[in-house]
């Protein structure tokens, strides 16, 4: 099973400084945003900022890149950029994508210069939102990208207005076990908002959420990363189940069966991939107490 991020931390390069410094934030992947975060002008010194920024990263296999929409020049030049760095990101996050078709594009195009990343999709159109099955079938993971999802709608950016996508989101990356990443919050001076979504994405079945500021993160990661309890309990109830034969056992007074156990050995691959790829010491040491 693949390696799901919990947080996200979103860093435009505008600056190398400012992107370097972001690696000293407690974040699963840190996302250099070649697009929203620039401003046109600024465009080709982003670019020399990130190859800048890539080239200083302790660990660039969790470092991620939002590139421009598939559909412009910019696009080209942040490929063209990428395949001539000689160190390459371990994530590619897509923009405005409409359709599965892109992502294969994208995929082709980064395997020809020998570039392999697993490549997220911010969903933020409607006719992504309309083809978000296919897009989780062709991709590794899906980010909602309430902003610009919202402008298009003509509505705020409310747990309402959002609720179709995200459960959209969550059945079509279950169904295709991609990652299932929410929006960012953007009312940064509510933390009681940040607390309310962290809550609701989780009884959806969401896997991590995005954070534009680093302050974010001690929440989204205590909330959403694999909690070693819940992953001792998890191999509890696959041992259980195992030992009735693949039948009803019962388990500290309760009753668990074949759908328990799936859903706990989905549970330790998704923690055990998690603790390979990102996981720190401290949870290592702590898991294996």
């Amino acid at each position: 099973m693949s390696a799901i991020p919990r947080s996200i931390l979103y860093t435009p390069a505008l600056s190398a400084d400012r992107a370097v410094k972001a690696w000293s934030y407690d974040a699963d992947v840190h996302l250099i945003d070649l697009e929203d975060g620039v401003p046109e002008p600024k465009k080709d010194e982003a670019r020399t900022v990130c190859r800048q920024a890539l080239e200083k990263a302790p660990r660039p296999e969790n470092v991620a890149v939002r590139v421009n929409a598939l559909n412009t020049v910019e696009a080209a030049r942040d490929l063209l950029m990428l395949a001539e760095s000689p160190v390459r990101p371990g994530f590619i996050v897509m923009t405005m994508v409409d359709s599965a078709v892109e992502v294969g594009i994208l995929r082709a195009a980064l395997a020809s210069a020998g570039a392999e990343p697993d490549i997220y999709v911010t969903l933020e159109t409607p006719a992504g939102v309309r083809e978000v099955d296919a897009i989780a079938q062709a991709a590794d993971g899906i980010v909602l990208g309430s902003a610009d999802l919202a402008a298009t709608l003509g509505i705020d950016i409310t747990w309402e207005g959002m609720l179709a996508a995200r459960q959209a989101m969550v059945l079509a990356c279950r169904r295709y076990g991609a990652g299932c990443v929410d929006t960012a919050n953007f009312l940064l001076s509510r933390p009681e908002v940040l607390a309310a979504e962290i809550a609701r994405i989780r009884e959806l079945g969401f896997h991590g959420k995005a954070a534009v500021h680093p302050g974010e993160l001690a929440a989204i990661n205590q909330a959403l990363r694999p909690d070693p309890e819940e992953l001792r309990q998890a191999r509890r109830v696959v041992e259980a189940v195992r030992a009735a034969d693949g039948g009803i056992a019962l388990l500290d007074g309760n009753m668990v069966g074949p759908p328990f156990a799936r859903r706990a050995r989905e549970t330790v691959a998704l923690g055990d991939a998690w603790t390979e790829r990102f996981g720190h010491a401290a949870f290592r040491e702590e898991d294996s107490a």
